[in-house]
């Protein structure tokens, strides 16, 4: 995700319009199919990027507080934690016509 989106994805909920919202796919229950997929997507995607990159700074250290006060694992913690949650962003995404998707039967007729 760059940075530009991450500053235009609103951090708390707003009041969307649930007419609105499901004009795409004509049931909102169908939307938030789709906005709840996208999010455990991109969910996983966080947390495997998290994982990966404090891999990276992990030091191999057995003292209990010395991995406690490893100061880059800390910051790289509460960087994912202010970004905006994953229903926000697949959420935006959804609003901005950047999530695909298609109906089952549609997948079989094909």
């Amino acid at each position: 995700m760059n940075s530009k989106k991450k500053n235009a994805i609103p951090t708390e909920a707003i009041t969307r319009s649930t007419s609105q919202m499901s004009e795409a796919t004509g049931n909102l229950y169908e939307t938030v199919v789709v906005i709840a997929k996208r999010a455990n997507q991109i969910a996983r995607e966080q947390q495997e990027e998290l994982k990966a990159k404090l891999e990276e700074v992990s030091v191999g250290v057995d003292n209990l507080e010395e991995r406690q006060e490893n100061k880059e694992q800390i910051e790289l913690s509460s960087y994912y934690e202010r970004l905006p949650k994953p229903t926000l962003v697949a959420t935006y995404e959804y609003d901005q016509g950047e999530i695909y998707h298609r109906l089952q039967e549609e997948r079989k007729e094909k």
